[in-house]
């Protein structure tokens, strides 16, 4: 069974900087793609960012668009955002998924990690 885990979420001023990883476990990890969510309280959960696993290639929503980055490292099974020039509007549990296959939803789930920028 493949579990997810980030870390890295904290306290931050606005204009600041923060990295977020996810650590996958499994017998096998060959995921389609990898990606960043985020959910604030009162709202629904937002696509963030996702990462090809194979090629690399990246998708951004226009709100991090600039500001976010989305990486891998596909031998540690670990996938990181880095979070530059964050904004109030980013606090939020900031939760990280795997996409087993083209055809397939978010499989996997992490617990999240809490991100909160102060302005």
């Amino acid at each position: 069974q493949v579990q997810l885990v980030e870390s890295g979420g904290g306290l931050v001023q606005a204009g600041g900087s923060l990295r977020l990883s996810c650590a996958a476990s499994g017998r096998t990890f060959r995921p389609y793609a990898m990606g960043w969510f985020r959910q604030a309280p009162g709202k629904e959960r937002e696509f963030v960012a996702t990462i090809r696993w194979s090629v690399g290639s990246t998708f951004y929503a226009d709100s991090v668009k600039g500001r976010f980055t989305i990486s891998s490292d596909n031998a540690k099974n670990t996938v990181y955002l880095q979070m530059n020039s964050l904004k109030p509007e980013d606090t939020a549990v900031y939760y990280c998924a795997a996409k087993v296959s083209y055809d397939s939803q978010y499989n996997y789930w992490g617990q999240g990690t809490q991100v909160t920028v102060s302005s």
